[in-house]
């Protein structure tokens, strides 16, 4: 038996005390442990220094008992992840949509709407106020019954509301389609905390930054499936045209009702809910490979002990102190909030939702044309989203979110530029409306390497367990409330100033930029519980940025730590 920190006592952890000597040291200032100068001059047993990057619990668990990234029990492990990163695929699945049906003649005409104003501005948003609406039933939902029930909830209000739009075809009734697109805002944004949540606790520490990377990738395979569906729907006539890929919203948020409780539960979740046994057979059996004396298993078990909050705020409700109580937990707020605004606002959310508008001011003013682009735009941004969801780990979170920003900036002033050239032209440009088609699919190319990736992994990582839940709701409505901005203010400014609207977002990346360098610590590296160590530093970005060289024993234990 052993006493947790919190308080509380559990008889089923039964904790291998391997590397406890080196691992209890390490957890005061392990950067401040030095050699004698007895040791210096003869480092007993040293056989080897490396200079690394993060926390060294973690760096010497990967040395002494190296992951297995294709193991049997690790694929499993992906795809119990795959069904949560279907939540993901939701919200790809109707930025895509409603994007694809305002390119849709007969859709407007049905509902008597336009592609750009506020008519379009009015039914888009509406997916964002259901989203902000859902923000006091997120953090209850997902720390009271677990985070697989928070997917089955998400999900099932997305059928709900799917089946409402799709019963608008024999009505034409819009305020009963906004009433459908309130319901989807409300059930994804429920869903779309539960999810990375879910992938970002269940996934091994070794693989945790990619796995949780790929999550949001999967924004766009719901993306591609809308704007498939749409662009062979194009060919028919009728409602028809319109209602099949409106139907077809079912698919991703009916596989996670059917398939949810098939998967394992979060071991943190499982852990503070007092169920200390089943925590540990889960690491035992995902992260330990079978074997209740990994070390991966040992570590992350007496992190749990030392971290999580036996009886936080996490239990209550109504009680939303966690996220304001020291300046540790508004530094991660902020940076889960500031991760979250900034990936809407570097104006993806304009070639996202207002695609048709942004077409338009390119010349491109067709049905089909239109559709087909948006198809391969969908594709390519599939694909370097997924090369930046590798790079997370080996590039790291900070330097993908600098490019990000910085190349997003520098598309905008080209697509300023060449829109320019073909608005003033008497005879309409056309190599300026080529050169316009080029930036937007560059864009698309270098948000997705840059932010798609860390869209997710991000604002979940950087909270701390008694904060997630409730804090990825204030990323909810962070994101909400931002996307609220881009569908009144966008489509209308873009009727109204058409390719003057860029400047805006060419100015604010390299707003997000600057901030970006000065706030935003990296990440990797570390389990979820050894993030404390940045947090609670009085320079979290500067102590985030430290290299430590270790010294090794034969056996590849840490015997001597010092900062370089």
């Amino acid at each position: 038996m052993f006493t947790n920190r919190r308080g509380s006592s559990s008889s089923g952890a039964n904790l291998n005390m391997e590397m406890t000597d080196y691992y209890d040291k390490s957890r005061g200032d392990p950067i401040t442990r030095s050699t004698t100068n007895e040791d210096q001059d003869n480092p007993k047993g040293v056989v080897e220094e490396k200079v690394i990057n993060g926390n060294e619990a973690f760096n010497q668990a990967v040395i002494l008992e190296p992951p297995r990234a294709f193991s049997r029990v690790s694929v499993v492990l992906y795809l119990c992840c795959l069904l949560g990163f279907l939540c993901s695929t939701m919200n790809g699945y109707d930025a895509s949509l409603f994007n694809a049906l305002t390119i849709n003649q007969q859709f407007l005409d049905y509902f008597h709407g336009k592609a750009t104003g506020p008519w379009q501005a009015l039914v888009s948003a509406m997916y964002q106020i259901g989203g902000v609406v859902s923000l006091p039933f997120v953090g209850p939902a997902l720390d009271s019954y677990g985070r697989r029930v928070g997917m089955f909830i998400g999900a099932i209000i997305v059928v709900c509301g799917t089946i409402i739009q799709g019963l608008t075809t024999g009505n034409a009734n819009v305020a009963q389609f906004m009433a459908g697109r309130v319901l989807l805002g409300f059930g994804v944004n429920i869903a779309s905390a539960a999810g990375p949540m879910y992938v970002v606790e269940v996934s091994h520490p070794a693989h945790r930054g990619v796995v949780t990377a790929l999550y949001n990738t999967f924004w766009f395979t719901g993306a591609i499936v809308a704007s498939s569906a749409a662009r062979g729907a194009d060919n028919l006539t009728g409602v028809i045209s319109w209602s099949i890929p409106v139907w077809l919203q079912l698919l991703f948020s009916g596989i996670i009702v059917i398939l949810v409780f098939f998967l394992p539960e979060s071991p943190r979740w499982l852990y503070v809910n007092r169920r200390f046994d089943a925590a540990k057979r889960m690491l035992t059996k995902y992260h330990g490979e079978g074997n209740p004396d990994s070390i991966w298993v040992t570590l992350q078990l007496r992190e749990y002990e030392e971290y999580l909050e036996m009886d936080g705020s996490d239990k209550r409700w109504w009680d939303y102190s966690a996220l304001f109580r020291s300046r540790s937990s508004r530094y991660r707020l902020l940076c889960n909030v500031m991760i979250s605004v900034f990936g809407q606002w570097a104006g993806n959310s304009v070639l996202s939702y207002f695609l048709s508008a942004v077409l338009d001011t390119a010349g491109v003013t067709e049905t089909i044309p239109k559709a087909n682009l948006n198809l391969a735009n969908n594709f390519q941004q599939f694909f370097f989203a997924i090369v930046g969801a590798v790079l997370v780990d080996r590039v790291g979170r900070r330097p993908l979110l600098l490019f990000g920003n910085i190349a997003c900036c520098l598309v905008w002033a080209g697509m300023c530029i060449s829109s320019g050239i073909y608005q003033g032209s008497g005879e309409k440009n056309k190599a300026a409306a080529d050169v316009m088609l080029f930036f937007i699919f560059l864009f698309g190319s270098v948000y997705s390497i840059g932010f798609t990736p860390l869209q997710a992994l991000f604002p979940v990582e950087v909270l701390s367990f008694e904060m997630r839940a409730k804090g990825m709701a204030f990323s909810g409505l962070a994101v909400n409330v931002a996307n609220l901005l881009n569908q009144f203010a966008w489509p209308i400014a873009l009727e109204n100033i058409g390719w003057k609207t860029y400047i805006v977002f060419c100015i604010w990346c390299a707003v997000q930029a600057t901030c970006v360098y000065v706030f935003i610590p990296e990440t990797k590296n570390r389990t979820l519980e050894e993030l404390d160590e940045i947090f609670s530093s009085p320079t979290p970005v500067r102590t985030s940025l430290e290299k430590k060289k270790v010294a090794l024993a034969a056996n590849g234990e840490i015997v001597n730590v010092e900062r370089v």
